[in-house]
């Protein structure tokens, strides 16, 4: 895609066509990472829009990522669900990493939650929680922010200290104790990928007070705060980084984090369903 003067434009021109086939003003997008998208399923009188069909939408190339948007019902709030996102690994710009979050936002969206798939680096966690995200560290030293401003989105130098609002991160403590499920808080990590975490950057990320890394999820926080959106993020642990010490770790393969984020699946819905049942929009 061209300069980032032409953004404006280009995410009109993708919310256009969405309102041409659909006319929901979707209150809560939904962003749902590896292996988490079948959260999408759950959304009733769903008008499901591939990525491939919207003008200047990027299109993800990684299984696990199926790319739709779903927009409809879920928990009596109107919803719009990305079935999948794409990445800066991928070699798209981080601006057009940013761009479903901008479209979602000129559909109207006020509250957005982001999924992933994540490493813990806490070790107090195991596979299979899920971390409620408290905050984050840009490890990707890269911005969508970066260029000309969209003053129509929000301001030119927008601050993170909000960017999780703790308000939200006590609606998804209460919805996970309503039905039952345990959560971790922590900070998440956000780094460019595609390689899974070595052990000396894990000790890194450990002295920085990390407690999960992932290869998404901050650009679209970063976009969505700047843009005046509520924003929470879920992340489930897929693994956990041990001890150097300990001897080496079995191999990391994104095979095995969609089968760890499968089994995570039931678990994972049931606490978006009363998070999204809690929120008030």
């Amino acid at each position: 895609m061209s300069a980032n003067s032409e953004w404006p434009k280009k995410r009109q021109e993708a919310a256009a066509y969405i309102r041409s086939k659909c006319d929901v003003v979707p209150q809560i997008g939904l962003i749902l990472g590896s292996g988490l998208g079948a959260l999408a399923d759950e959304v009733s009188g769903a008008t499901v829009i591939p990525y491939n069909d919207i003008p200047n939408m990027p299109v993800s190339t990684v299984e696990g990522h199926s790319g739709e948007f779903v927009i409809g019902e879920l928990e009596g709030k109107k919803v719009v669900a990305m079935k999948g996102r794409v990445h800066f690994y991928e070699g798209y710009t981080m601006q057009e990493v940013a761009f479903p979050t901008w479209v979602m936002r000129t559909l109207g969206t006020t509250h957005l939650i982001v999924t992933c798939a994540a490493g813990g680096t806490n070790r107090s966690f195991t596979p299979g929680d899920l971390m409620i995200i408290v905050d984050h560290i840009n490890w990707m030293f890269n911005n969508p922010l970066i260029g000309p401003n969209d003053d129509e989105l929000g301001p030119r130098f927008p601050s993170m200290g909000l960017a999780y609002p703790w308000e939200l991160v006590e609606v998804a403590q209460k919805a996970a104790e309503s039905v039952g499920i345990k959560v971790q808080r922590g900070v998440y990590i956000g780094t460019t990928g595609p390689c899974f975490t070595a052990r000396a950057e894990s000790q890194i990320y450990r002295l920085l007070r990390g407690d999960a890394v992932g290869m998404s999820t901050v650009p679209e926080v970063i976009a969505a705060t700047h843009a005046g959106m509520k924003t929470l993020g879920i992340a489930a642990i897929t693994d956990v980084a041990t001890d150097p010490k300990a001897g080496p770790r079995g191999i990391l393969t994104h095979e095995e984090v969609l089968r760890v984020a499968n089994l995570i699946k039931p678990k994972f819905i049931k606490l978006m369903k009363a998070i999204i049942r809690m929120m008030e929009v």
